[in-house]
């Protein structure tokens, strides 16, 4: 499940926590096209709208290259879509949204604007049932679920950080991105859309390695890009359908398939299950109990039937965390090896 662009607790659904993993390695450099003017446009949000929430879940660690803020509070986000790459950025303006958008993609992204900011979602079907998912409702009305209505860009990225610290993911992702990936479209930003999927299946073996990626994770990466198109059919299908084409694809299971449809499809219900830590906060957070597994998670969330994803975010903003007790888990560079 997610981001935000302030530091967080876990790898669970609202991503995000201070990492100190810098690149070993430069990126080729690349010389990106002159910029065109940007297409535009102005939509208004039903309601209140936090961007920094919203978009939060698409940022892979501080120094993800396809995601950025600035400090005039604009969020960019560089883009495969299915008109090519495309970059975005937005801003609010007096209770409005600003979006400039550039590139073959600029239309698809301006297109799937309210979407990706939430105007699908109905955070009204939500009642809360813990006094602390109220507060923590009431402290963040501007958090809304995303859908980006793309698989791919979510799913590489969840694949590398299977079973691994975020730290190690990061790194991965950005070593990945940085070396197959283009030159973000538009404003030299120093951004960059992520590969294609035919350029995936062409990363000799090697380069896995040198970015810390075991071969079970780079063979799901494989499988999937080779069937790259019948999974992004994916982000229109319900939920439940979604996550089971996904979960057709060896190496990809609930934990993965949920992170992902929850990006992709705005799935308001789509708890994770799998994670290390989410059940933990969850467990400590409405019971205080700290030793929890993923069947007592579900069943404390299962007054949110329906809004479970929502529930665990807000679970998480809270801040309500059990105390560590335990090594953090070890990080292991295999690009050592």
């Amino acid at each position: 499940m997610a981001g935000r662009f302030q530091p967080g607790t876990s790898r669970t659904t609202v991503r995000g926590g201070a990492t100190r993993a810098t690149p070993a390695t430069p990126a080729i450099p690349r010389q990106a096209a002159p910029a065109a003017a940007p297409r535009t446009r102005r939509w208004v949000p039903p309601g209140p709208l936090d961007l920094g929430l919203v978009l939060g879940p698409l940022r892979r660690g501080p120094a993800d290259p396809t995601f950025r803020t600035t400090p005039d509070g604009s969020a960019w986000r560089a883009s495969r879509t299915p008109a090519g790459p495309g970059t975005l950025r937005v801003a609010m303006r007096a209770g409005a949204v600003e979006a400039e958008a550039w590139g073959p993609g600029a239309e698809w992204l301006l297109d799937g604007l309210p979407d990706l900011l939430g105007a699908a979602d109905d955070p009204e079907a939500f009642t809360p049932r813990h006094r602390l998912v109220a507060a923590a409702q009431h402290r963040r009305p501007g958090l809304r679920l995303l859908r980006t209505g793309l698989v791919l860009e979510s799913l590489i990225p969840s694949i590398l950080e299977q079973k691994i610290t975020t730290d190690e993911a990061y790194r991965a992702w950005w070593l990945l991105v940085r070396t197959y990936g283009e030159p973000a479209p538009g404003p030299d930003t120093g951004m960059y859309v992520m590969p294609e999927p035919r350029t995936w299946a062409l990363v000799p073996s090697w380069e896995w390695h040198r970015a810390g990626v075991d071969h079970k994770r780079a063979s799901t990466i494989l499988r999937a890009v080779k069937v790259a198109r019948r999974l992004e059919e994916a982000s229109a299908m319900a939920p439940e359908q979604a996550m089971a084409r996904l979960e057709l694809i060896p190496g990809i299971g609930p934990w993965t398939s949920a992170e992902v449809i929850q990006r992709s499809n705005g799935a308001a219900d789509a708890v994770t299950v799998g994670d290390l830590h989410l059940p933990r906060i969850v467990g400590y957070a409405l019971a205080g109990e700290r030793n929890t597994d993923d069947a007592a998670m579900l069943e404390l969330l299962s007054p949110y039937e329906g809004q479970r994803h929502r529930a665990a975010r807000l679970i998480l903003l809270s801040g309500r965390t059990p105390p560590r007790r335990e090594p953090k888990m070890r990080r292991v560079d295999i690009a050592q090896w």
